[in-house]
């Protein structure tokens, strides 16, 4: 795996490497514990993992070793043990608490590429809406631009974007605007290439060694990179985001900041040069130091720019590139990852690996970004989807639609169904988010977070737990309507047909077109949406003569108050399951698996 934060331009597969976030992260579980290994180098770098491999000779040739090779940077290197909630809690508190998106980023977003004016974007919603299918947001991509110059409006195709905002706000459905690096040089009194460069001494834009600004081909044409490494440009382009928020603008996400350049620079990488100059707040260097920090920086000049300019509300900002730490600013997506089987398999396998390197809110483009898939495709993607943090069907300017009733009438049944759960299942994804910032945890962790000395869990990679309490077991097989699912140890019921089923071992579920296996623990406790829509408890019965329980997160608001955490008891008490809160008094919920 090479270390160095690229676009692999259009659909990428699982074996195509470098991608658009690298991280110099090794978790290691094995039978003699879990160690974290953090190569704290933000320069170009290779690795290659030879686990089972058989070999004779020097020492790279034997099973089990690991090869680390860093262009520059430090020779320093972090290393965390314990178990795996122990080793994520220690690394969250070494790069960063993760940030908590606010409670609508938790529902179900739809983008494309092409939404280029404002009635594409109405009569979207309008399909949502007309068939009973929520909807928590909608993406706008760059052609709704004028130019494809950021932090611009396109006044023909949308000529009153904040009212058009607050029209769909009033439908509960907010507005997210991409956000590009790449400032078109031009000059005029609203340019943001004018405003860029009157940014301290030598302006905001990246520069050579010679001191002429370095310019690459995006989107807009000739443009030029601010340096996110700068204290000045950050508090700069945060600002920037303020017109944004006039726009009606409720979330952001940042494209091509790995950085991207169409014409190529040294080395035939579409970046920067390496000899480009960056302050690297305060240390200066060249690009090799700041390459793969670049998009860390502008996910930080964005947040902080709108905790500056909102400060009672969270920001939702995700990120296509990044770094170690980039949680505390937000998330980030697969980026354009193919369209077919392969590409859904790889999309349980990004978000699983990305919270174990401490970044929880992630998910795929639903339907993969290029291609046009086939309805069982979809559907199955879009079951996945719902349960994965970040929900949000996207595709390209080329591509198929993503609309759930394109693919017909039994998808749409199928996705109405996954839908409305999502829905129900909303103050569990918010519980979930809160409880990552405080402990490391992400929402979406593998089969043996609980027990890592099980080789028959290590050894599962197409399920997953979500959270405590839920065991998601997604079909990423054509064809399929059963499949085979390795449960932890303990009891597990199957939430459609309230089966009980014993564990550790293997059980073969039903899975027909309209639902994946989904499977609650025996004795939790989940906070949900109850049918008038209120908040509710549903717990689910521990095994006879066995409590249960959990911790629970209560949302403060929209602010950045920290969560309430409430430890639930679930136990037996006459016959009958009782949930009692941590003064003993029993509360009121609704009772599974009895």
């Amino acid at each position: 795996y090479r270390l160095w934060n690229t676009d692999p331009r259009g659909g990428f597969g699982p074996g195509d490497d470098p991608l658009y976030i690298t991280m110099p992260v090794q978790l290691v579980v094995a039978d003699a514990g879990t160690h974290l290994s953090f190569y704290d180098s933000t320069w170009d770098g290779r690795v290659v993992l030879r686990e089972g491999e058989e070999g004779a000779g020097s020492g790279a040739d034997r099973p089990g070793v690991s090869e680390l090779r860093m262009d520059g940077g430090p020779l320093r290197c972090w290393v965390l043990v314990g178990t795996p909630s122990r080793v994520l809690q220690g690394w969250s508190g070494l790069t960063g608490a993760a940030a908590v998106p606010p409670e609508w980023a938790l529902g179900h977003q739809h983008a494309r590429w092409g939404f280029g004016s404002a009635a594409e974007v109405r009569r979207i919603v309008a399909g949502y809406r007309e068939r009973g299918l929520p909807l928590a947001a909608l993406h706008l991509d760059i052609d709704h631009y004028d130019g494809h110059r950021v932090f611009t409006v396109d006044g023909e195709r949308f000529p009153d974007l904040p009212g058009l905002a607050r029209e769909l706000e009033g439908a509960g459905v907010r507005l997210v605007s991409i956000v590009d690096p790449a400032v078109k040089v031009e000059d005029g009194p609203d340019a943001v290439y004018a405003a860029g460069r009157a940014v301290g001494p030598a302006g905001a834009f990246v520069r050579d060694a010679q001191g002429q600004e370095v310019r690459g081909e995006v989107w807009p044409g000739e443009c030029a990179y601010p340096d996110f490494t700068d204290p000045q440009v950050r508090q700069w382009w945060g600002g920037l985001y303020e017109e944004r928020l006039r726009q009606g603008f409720a979330g952001f996400w940042h494209d091509m900041n790995e950085p991207v350049s169409f014409t190529p620079a040294v080395f035939a990488d579409q970046t920067l040069p390496r000899s480009a100059r960056h302050a690297l707040d305060g240390a200066g260097g060249d690009h090799r130091a700041a390459h793969n920090v670049y998009g860390l920086t502008m996910a930080r000049a964005g947040y902080e720019g709108l905790v500056r300019l909102r400060p009672a509300e969270r920001p939702f900002l995700f990120s296509r590139s990044g770094w170690a730490g980039m949680q505390r600013y937000g998330g980030t997506w697969s980026g354009d990852v193919d369209t077919g089987w392969e590409g859904l398999r790889a999309s349980l396998a990004l978000v699983l690996g990305l919270g174990l390197c401490g970044v929880p809110y992630s998910g795929p483009d639903v339907g993969g970004f290029g291609g046009s898939p086939e309805p069982e495709l979809f559907l199955r993607w879009f079951q996945l989807g719902a349960y994965l943090p970040l929900f949000r069907t996207h595709a390209a300017l080329w591509a198929g639609r993503r609309e759930p009733w394109e693919f017909g009438p039994e998808v749409l049944e199928g996705a109405r169904a996954v839908l409305a759960e999502r829905e129900r299942l909303r103050p569990y994804f918010l519980s979930l988010a809160h409880l990552a910032r405080r402990t490391g945890a992400p929402y979406v962790r593998p089969l043996w977070w609980g027990a890592p000395e099980d080789r028959a869990l290590r050894d599962c990679e197409d399920a997953f737990l979500l959270g405590d309490s839920l065991l998601v077991a997604p079909v990423l097989e054509p064809g399929a309507d059963r499949r085979a699912v390795r449960l932890p140890r303990g009891r597990w019921y199957d939430t459609a047909t309230g089966t009980a089923y014993e564990g550790p071992g293997q059980v073969l579920l039903d899975a027909p077109p309209g639902r994946i296996p989904v499977l609650a623990r025996a004795g939790t406790v989940l906070p949900v949406r109850g049918a008038d829509g209120a908040a509710a408890l549903e717990a689910w019965a521990p095994a006879t003569g066995r409590t249960g329980g959990g911790v629970i997160a209560r949302d403060p608001g929209p602010g950045f108050a920290p969560a309430e955490l409430e430890r639930l008891t679930v136990r037996w008490r006459d016959g009958r399951v009782v949930v009692e809160g941590e003064d003993g008094a029993e509360l009121k919920v609704q009772v599974r698996g009895v």
